[in-house]
């Protein structure tokens, strides 16, 4: 099922994430819908509270990002080997991050029509667990690792924004004061603040 997205402003996209006990038995249809929401709205990740659970579940998909990517991007954004995931990840936990950094254009599905440049590391390392609560530890590189570091702060609280220095955020609070009310209305079903 498609769900709307929470706007900028709603408080649980502000706040850190609770873990997923296995086996609970609603999460594989929260997965599904998390799948429908962001295939959707077009999106390449999304984090379940960005639809308004306050959980440690988030899922990416970069391999759909590749094959739309001629040969040059695909040699500029991913690793050598890399043709991108699509994956679910619970309860996940960055243990390292690359010092070799990168910035790029990032969006976000709660913030409509507004792009930043984001520094983010080249590589992380990663423990979760699938869907299938099969736990995994992975490194990931390039693009794959710069989206998985997008939708793990949401589960952290945080927002590509705060990555920002101080002085472009401000700049920006008139737009997403505007985004959070509904006044940048997005192509896809979103709850924006009342």
């Amino acid at each position: 099922m498609i769900l709307p997205i929470l706007s900028y402003g709603h408080a649980i996209l502000r706040r850190k994430c609770d873990a997923i006990a296995a086996g609970d038995p609603a999460v594989q249809s929260l997965i599904d819908d998390l799948w429908e929401t962001m295939q959707g709205a077009n999106g390449c990740g999304l984090a379940a509270p960005q639809i308004g659970r306050a959980i440690r579940l988030f899922i990416v998909d970069s391999a759909t990002t590749y094959e739309l990517f001629d040969a040059d991007d695909r040699t500029a954004f991913f690793a050598a080997g890399d043709k991108g995931i699509k994956e679910t990840f619970i309860n996940a936990q960055i243990i390292e991050r690359s010092a070799d950094y990168w910035e790029d254009e990032e969006g976000c599905l709660s913030i409509p029509g507004l792009t930043q440049t984001v520094r983010r590391s080249w590589e992380i390392t990663i423990s979760y667990f699938d869907r299938d609560f099969v736990e995994h530890t992975k490194t990931f590189s390039g693009l794959t690792a710069r989206m998985i570091q997008h939708e793990y702060d949401h589960t952290e609280g945080v927002l590509y924004l705060d990555h920002l220095q101080p002085l472009k955020r401000k700049m920006l609070e008139s737009k997403l004061r505007r985004i959070a009310k509904g006044l940048l209305p997005a192509t896809y079903p979103m709850k924006y603040m009342k």
